[in-house]
């Protein structure tokens, strides 16, 4: 690929061994100390303007050249998942039940080769005339560290009037990007449902309010919110990941918990998935005699990339690597990023890289045992922000 042909790739070596060193010392939301420290001191030594503490573990480096007003934000995540690594690999994970199953590690080590090769460049190619924010981010795995950050004064502090941020994607080949303005990531809200009945004999059921009947109940009637309620030209997903109750095979409980996920491409329909699920819920305990408590969580709103800075983030990717290695308007993905706070503040663009295709171990799903993040595109990353940079901040 001769777009790998940049100074940047005789330099990333060092950025692979760092990357393996933060896979090899994953940390959870907000617990990301070891990986700040490591991000803090690199950017510090490069002349980077550092800003600690923001979100707990957050940190931001600055960099501002000449006397221009456009600022320039780009974000990486930091934090781990809470799964036993099964890859083998020389530099799997040496924490018991934590691994970089989502390769938040890789989005780090790219940024850092970037503000690297940014910072020390002489070449007057790569002058700028602004501000450039480096925003690595906590706890984006369900932990809102975006929102935490933004809580903490992020943009007040750190303005920008664009923020960027980039995701690898298995199953795309390497280096190749995908951009997609719009809604492009769902919403994700989460459910807790208590039914509530009277025990008794599995011999006498006449004599109990069977909490777990009502619930099973609940599971298939909530099949149906999707498909009659939901215009059909819209993404909405209803899940229940798990139902308890019940520990014996002749006793009625009088206790049983459904846990749902919920996720949609349109702030409408996420509304209107919580309003009939709430409807519904309520009117099958009504039917069986049972009570119901609900518990509704808030998860990430829709991401959505402005226009304006997705065709800008699309041009830069096309003449980095050209017109065949770019999807222009890729399909949305189901699956939320907290990212997506940013987003609604700040214009920008949330755009993917691949990862890997066919049998390479890149291809392998995200949040899996057996993942890793493919280390070739740490060269291909850090070169796309290198040439978002050059970009957006032009003199």
């Amino acid at each position: 690929m001769t777009y790998l042909q940049d100074a940047l790739v005789n330099r990333v070596g060092e950025f692979i061994q760092l990357r393996r060193d933060i896979h090899q010392h994953p940390e959870l939301a907000f617990e990301e100390h070891r990986t700040a420290d490591l991000v803090a001191t690199k950017l510090a030594d490069w002349g980077y303007a550092v800003h600690r503490g923001l979100g707990g573990t957050g940190v931001v480096g600055t960099l501002q050249r000449g006397n221009g007003k456009r600022r320039l934000g780009i974000r990486a995540d930091m934090d781990a998942l809470p799964i036993k690594e099964a890859t083998g690999l020389d530099w799997s994970s040496s924490k018991p039940g934590v691994m970089h199953a989502c390769g938040h590690d890789g989005h780090t080590a790219m940024l850092l080769a970037a503000a690297k090769a940014i910072a020390q460049s002489h070449d007057a190619d790569m002058a700028f005339n602004g501000t450039l924010n480096l925003i690595f981010q906590p706890a984006e795995e369900g932990g809102g560290g975006a929102l935490r950050m933004m809580e903490d004064g992020l943009f007040e502090q750190h303005p920008c009037d664009a923020v960027f941020a980039m995701h690898n994607m298995p199953g795309t080949p390497v280096g190749h990007f995908v951009f997609r303005d719009g809604a492009a990531m769902a919403s994700s809200d989460y459910a807790t449902i208590h039914v509530k009945g009277q025990g008794g004999h599995g011999a006498m059921p006449h004599r109990a309010t069977d909490a777990l009947l009502a619930a099973a109940s609940m599971v298939m009637a909530l099949q149906t919110i999707v498909s009659r309620n939901v215009d059909p030209l819209q993404t909405a997903v209803v899940t229940v990941g798990a139902l308890h109750a019940g520990h014996a095979n002749n006793v009625i409980p009088d206790l049983a918990t459904l846990e749902i996920s919920v996720r949609a491409l349109d702030p409408q329909v996420r509304l209107l998935l919580e309003q009939r699920i709430k409807a519904l819920v309520t009117a099958q305990a009504d039917s069986y005699g049972v009570t119901v408590e609900i518990v509704w969580q808030k998860g990430y709103c829709v991401l959505v990339n402005t226009v304006k800075e997705t065709n800008f983030a699309r041009q830069v990717a096309v003449d980095l690597v050209g017109a065949d290695h770019v999807t222009l308007h890729g399909e949305p993905l189901t699956a939320s990023e907290d990212f997506a706070y940013m987003l609604e503040k700040i214009p920008g663009c949330y755009l993917l890289i691949g990862n890997g295709d066919g049998d390479s171990a890149g291809a392998c799903m995200v949040h899996n045992p057996a993942y890793d993040f493919n280390d070739d595109n740490i060269a291909i990353g850090a070169s796309y922000w290198q040439a978002l940079v050059k970009a957006y901040l032009v003199d």
